[in-house]
């Protein structure tokens, strides 16, 4: 608490009034009409975050803080200072892991075809953390369900999460374990009707300091932010798309922008379509047609590239290759997988 009330600029520009609450001057400084209001600092925002993940504010003040950011858009600072916030609050054990998947949207049109490529990424000694929210937006298929669908475990701590690490190289932990408080707040959208910046802060959060953080978005100009954010947060490599349904995945249907960080490098390229005409959507999501892809009982050859290409951008970017020579990589993978795992 004393950390947040000795933050120079509340002090300064925002006197404590009389009897007022720790956490008012940080809706204040977003609030203060067109004006007077600004944007937090990144140490304001960090303040501000530890205290709602603590449950320092009221529920009033939450809502109009989320609101409030909604309407401005949260800027690369106030993402990384959230960001930070709850990364000092995660406790989470030091395991090595190669690539941080977050699978945070869910499914509407397509099943969830990256998560076939994270599991071919998986069995090639790829370590993967995957973390992510459901129910918060009906109709969509969620990862959660998908795994539990698939026979496949979701780990409940960190304990589950080193475990399932090191029997698969493959672990999915759901929000609600890795921050309870932040997956009450991801949940309010049907309440306020609006995603809140939880949204975009959950998929930078990288609590086991994976080499590689991907994040599929659905809002293109929510790209820059998020790539200038993993800058910002010093990560070794970000890679952001306009993934299909907001998930890290490639529809290989159209060209593909990704923005990158390396190294403290900023960059985009452009992976061009992989077929000439559009594919129709199928008439419902089912998981059994993941699981008949997997073991070859089917041939649809738009899930078999959504998988190979969206596993093609992160070996691309793990490994220094080329876009030939990752999507040749991907391509040998799926011929090797072991159909048999599902």
């Amino acid at each position: 608490m004393k950390d947040i009330m000795n933050t120079p600029v509340v002090q300064e520009n925002f006197p404590k009034e009389r009897n007022e609450h720790p956490f008012a001057p940080f809706v204040r400084i977003l609030g203060k009409g067109k004006k007077g209001s600004r944007s937090l600092t990144r140490e304001e925002a960090r303040a501000a975050m530890g205290m709602i993940i603590d449950g320092e504010c009221l529920d009033l003040q939450l809502g109009a803080f989320l609101m409030l950011l909604r309407v401005k858009e949260e800027s690369p600072e106030e993402l990384a200072g959230f960001v930070e916030a709850a990364q000092e609050r995660f406790q989470a054990p030091s395991l090595s892991v190669d690539v941080d998947w977050s699978s945070y949207a869910g499914k509407k049109r397509h099943q969830p075809w990256f998560l076939l490529s994270a599991l071919m990424l998986a069995q090639n000694g790829i370590r993967i953390f995957m973390h992510g929210a459901e129910g918060h937006t009906q109709g969509r298929l969620y990862t959660r369900h998908v795994m539990t669908t698939l026979g496949l475990p979701v780990a409940a701590n960190w304990a589950d999460v080193e475990e399932q690490l090191s029997k698969n190289n493959f672990a999915y932990l759901p929000l609600e374990a890795l921050s309870p408080r932040l997956h009450d707040i991801i949940q309010m959208r049907s309440i306020l009707g609006l995603r809140s910046p939880v949204h975009s802060m959950a998929r930078l959060l990288n609590p086991l300091k994976a080499s590689l953080v991907v994040q599929g978005i659905f809002h293109p100009p929510y790209s820059p932010i998020h790539q200038q954010t993993g800058l910002l947060l010093d990560y070794p490599k970000t890679l952001v798309i306009k993934g299909e349904g907001g998930e890290f995945e490639r529809n290989p249907d159209n060209d593909c922008l990704a923005r990158f960080v390396d190294s403290g490098s900023i960059d985009e390229e452009t992976w061009p379509a992989l077929f000439e005409r559009r594919h129709v959507k199928p008439d419902s999501l089912e998981v059994s047609a993941m699981q008949a892809l997997w073991r070859a009982e089917s041939d649809d050859e738009y899930a078999t590239e959504a998988v190979i290409s969206t596993a093609a951008l992160v070996l691309k970017h793990l490994q220094n290759q080329t876009m030939e020579e990752s999507l040749n990589s991907a391509r040998e993978m799926w011929q090797k997988r072991d159909k048999g795992y599902l």
